[in-house]
């Protein structure tokens, strides 16, 4: 794939390693060829790093699979999951699941990325259904905006 058709959330080799494009912009300076800016993240040590390629420059694109995961529970190791397709177990610690692995729920559905047998990044449902548990009382002074409040889910 050319640099110029890199995008937000696409996973690239560089130097043998896969990477995640954060962020890109596109720039054309007025006497100079263009170039692509990316910032990425290293997906095995999860370093950040800005590298500049040239617009016409080929880059590798990582080979993703992708898995449809079932969450069974969580414990202190981390979530456990299982392929839906072979039944499979797998253990996912809390480093890869990142901030959304608190939305992970037992008997949730979701997806998985793998690359080279091992899981990169969990992608969630777009639709959850989650039970509310605590929540401030009412104000009955505004009733005239619509308001919102904080909720424990």
């Amino acid at each position: 794939m050319k640099a110029s058709d890199i995008r937000r959330g696409h996973v690239i080799m560089v130097d043998g390693q896969p990477c995640r494009v954060m962020d890109f912009q596109h720039r054309t300076p007025g006497n100079l060829r263009a170039f692509v800016q990316v910032r990425l993240r290293n997906l095995t040590s999860g370093n950040t790093f800005d590298t500049r390629l040239s617009a016409t420059e080929f880059v590798d694109d990582a080979r993703l699979d992708t898995k449809e995961l079932q969450v069974l529970y969580r414990d202190g190791n981390g979530v456990h999951v299982m392929d839906a397709n072979n039944y499979e177990q797998y253990s996912l610690d809390e480093e890869l699941t990142g901030e959304l692995g608190q939305w992970l729920e037992p008997g949730m559905n979701f997806q998985a990325e793998w690359l080279n047998g091992r899981p990169i990044a969990i992608q969630l449902p777009a639709v959850a259904e989650l039970e509310v548990v605590e929540t401030a009382p009412i104000m009955k002074t505004a009733t005239k905006t619509a308001s919102t409040k904080p909720a424990k889910l």
